[in-house]
């Protein structure tokens, strides 16, 4: 392990300290109630961040190296603010819908009525929602690197050019049908038991939940090798 592994994750560590000190997580909580918006991007352009940051360190062996840095960072905090409105039409459709009878539920307010409907909020979201959530992050990445990160440039950026780029096979094969089944709503179903001033907060943790997976699977693969 190098010194910038341990510079990340101290800065991760640091990050969670916020919700886990009392006195900073009151005003974490106050200030989240407060600015929904504001506070999902900041939660989401960190964390997410140094989850891309973690899968560049697998993938290249550095964290940095790649141009438009600042750009990624933006478009996840755009991303985030996203999540805080959409987290909430999914939940509370979800809800509307079992009430309807649309939807299974289970009476009473016991952990397994509450399960039932975090699974079905998460199960609808990643279904409806994260295919084009994922896609639109992919094109966004692909006109930042195809730019060197530079807008200017961006702007002339052939939209032909950019989903030329894009291996859809593989991003429905690995992306789609086994990240979305197998880690996402699982993941999300977590999310959705939580209290909802920390739920973008989560979603914003599991980035890096996933980038950690992912230099796993890659150091077995190597073994492997």
């Amino acid at each position: 392990m190098k010194k910038k592994d341990f510079i990340w994750i101290l800065v991760l560590v640091l990050f969670s300290l916020i919700v886990i000190v009392p006195q900073s997580r009151t005003i974490f909580e106050k200030y989240t109630a407060l600015y929904p918006y504001v506070m999902g991007f900041i939660k989401t352009a960190i964390l997410a961040s140094l989850g891309e940051r973690l899968v560049h360190r697998i993938k290249k062996g550095s964290y940095f190296g790649d141009k438009g840095i600042l750009l990624k960072l933006i478009v996840w905090g755009f991303l985030g603010m996203v999540f805080v409105v959409i987290f909430k039409i999914f939940a509370g459709g979800v809800v509307q819908a079992q009430a309807a009878s649309l939807l299974p539920s289970i009476e009473g307010t016991s952990f397994i009525s509450s399960l039932l409907t975090a699974f079905l909020i998460s199960l609808m979201m990643n279904v409806f929602f994260a295919p084009s959530f994922m896609l639109f992050h992919r094109v966004t990445d692909l006109y930042i690197e195809l730019s060197d990160g530079d807008i200017k440039k961006m702007v002339k950026v052939p939209f032909k050019e950019v989903t030329s780029k894009i291996d859809l096979h593989q991003f429905l094969d690995f992306v789609v049908l086994k990240t979305i089944p197998l880690f996402w709503i699982p993941a999300h179903t977590i999310t959705f038991l939580l209290p909802e001033n920390y739920r973008v907060l989560m979603a914003a943790y599991l980035s890096v939940v996933l980038g950690v997976l992912l230099s796993v699977a890659k150091a077995k693969k190597t073994e492997e090798k």
